[in-house]
């Protein structure tokens, strides 16, 4: 088992190492979005990439963005996600996703961009300065050979680490359906806070939203997280 382009030797560095090869799992880490867009065809061909991440409408490069690739044993595609910094200036990341929300859909959903909106709660008119947007996350496998183990927690650490060293970001920011937020995926991915309410997206036709939260932390936050025994967190297998 190799952690690709990843030369952290941090207590939390070798607790991953060892619950990864137990999980026989093998972590990938890119920059390159084409790339990323055909790993994603590949392994799942279900799946449209999101509009943050198109390179086809960003500039996306090593000093702003990257994605991780989770492979099993036997090559299979089994989890994905990507950051990459926001271009929000000198706005805080409120007033930022008040006029460009619509740039950050759902993947594959026909949206009534009329009906939906957006609302910038407390802790998005506080954040500014770099931003990390946190997407594209996916984990897959057979039923009960990675959900409900903990792996989860662990891959979502493992992004903030990569974010901290690659992207030295102040906030890492993101959205969750309301549904994935309320079964406590947001505990398990690591995040600190959690604003309801944030994106509101209407399908065209149907009568009720897609309701988000949108969960964030800040670079002290992420250090706090990282400092937790990963093996009180994921369930190690026999």
């Amino acid at each position: 088992m190799t952690i690709h382009t990843f030369s952290d030797d941090s207590f939390f560095t070798a607790a991953s190492l060892d619950i990864l090869s137990r999980y026989e799992v093998d972590l990938t880490i890119g920059d390159d979005f084409e790339e990323y867009r055909e790993l994603l065809a590949e392994g799942r061909p279900d799946h449209i990439l999101g509009a943050p991440f198109d390179p086809t409408l960003h500039d996306l490069n090593e000093k702003n963005a990257f994605w991780i690739v989770g492979r099993s044993a036997d090559g299979t595609m089994m989890h994905a996600q990507a950051m990459r910094l926001l271009d929000t200036g000198t706005s805080s990341v409120g007033e930022f996703f008040r006029y460009n929300f619509r740039k950050f859909p759902p993947p594959g959903v026909d949206i009534d961009y009329q009906r939906s909106r957006y609302r910038a709660g407390p802790g998005a008119q506080r954040m500014t300065g770099r931003v990390c947007y946190h997407g594209e996350v996916w984990m897959g496998g057979e039923p009960g050979q990675y959900r409900g183990s903990g792996l989860s927690s662990l891959l979502g650490r493992f992004a903030f680490l990569t974010a901290l060293q690659r992207l030295s970001p102040d906030y890492i920011m993101g959205f969750i359906l309301k549904p994935v937020a309320f079964k406590g995926f947001v505990e398990r991915q690591g995040y600190m806070h959690a604003e309801p309410g944030a994106l509101r997206w209407y399908k065209q036709g149907a009568a009720d939203p897609m309701e988000t939260f949108m969960v964030y932390m800040s670079n002290e936050d992420a250090r706090f997280v990282l400092d937790m025994p990963l093996q009180e967190l994921v369930s190690l297998a026999a």
